[in-house]
């Protein structure tokens, strides 16, 4: 009998009310239940998620994207999901490639799934980002927390209840996506890579995003 697994799909929002409407259907086919974060709006992000019949909580306040993926692992955790999927609200990703990130943790190949954006499938990435942001990325993780993968600053992933239980996020910023690649490694985590391919709407993290989240990981390993 083909074992089924409780798939919950996160979705981080914060003023997406023009996005959220959007990629909420598509999600909606892959897995067994949708949560978005509303990490304090203010535009119609939480109306226009609620109207797709899906999970919404609210920050009353902007926290970051990292609190807000917290949230929703924790809700996770509370329903006794198998597997989380991190998926941002911005239509970026494609929900199709749920399942392949998925995949991996249902044949036990791994127990957390990094989507990649450099393993073969085209993304037309913009030149500052590929050449600026991306080499800073993988630098700051190599000399931080020792350990880098093919794409450092991916927030496309899956978890196992496992790995869930494993790993809290706490760096509530950007910073989340190079802690849960060290928690990975530092908790000896099944891990594995897969391609994706992100449609890109605008330029994403810019320079000044990119040193935040440095100084924050700085911070972190003064303090950890």
């Amino acid at each position: 009998m083909t074992k089924k697994y409780k798939t919950v799909c996160i979705i981080p929002a914060l003023n997406e009310g023009k996005n959220v409407g959007a990629i909420l259907p598509e999600v909606k086919k892959y897995v067994d239940e949708v949560v978005v974060i509303d990490d304090g709006s203010t535009d119609k992000t939480f109306e226009e998620a609620r109207k797709n019949e899906v999970i919404v909580i609210r920050h009353i306040v902007n926290r970051g994207q990292g609190a807000a993926l917290e949230t929703g692992n924790q809700y996770a955790k509370k329903i006794n999901a198998d597997i989380v999927v991190h998926f941002d609200a911005d239509g970026q990703f494609l929900a199709k490639e749920i399942e392949e990130i998925i995949k991996p943790i249902k044949t036990g190949e791994a127990e957390i799934v990094f989507g990649s954006r450099f393993l073969g499938k085209t993304s037309e990435m913009p030149w500052f980002k590929k050449n600026i942001i991306i080499p800073l990325a993988h630098l700051t993780n190599k000399l931080i927390i020792g350990k880098s993968l093919s794409d450092p600053q991916s927030g496309f992933r899956a978890l196992s209840k496992k790995t869930l239980d494993k790993i809290k996020i706490e760096q509530d910023g950007m910073a989340h996506c190079s802690e849960i690649i060290y928690k990975a490694f530092k908790y000896n985590l099944k891990i594995k890579e897969v391609p994706i391919k992100v449609i890109y709407k605008n330029f994403g993290q810019n320079f000044n995003g990119g040193i935040k989240i440095i100084k924050d990981l700085l911070l972190s390993k003064i303090i950890d």
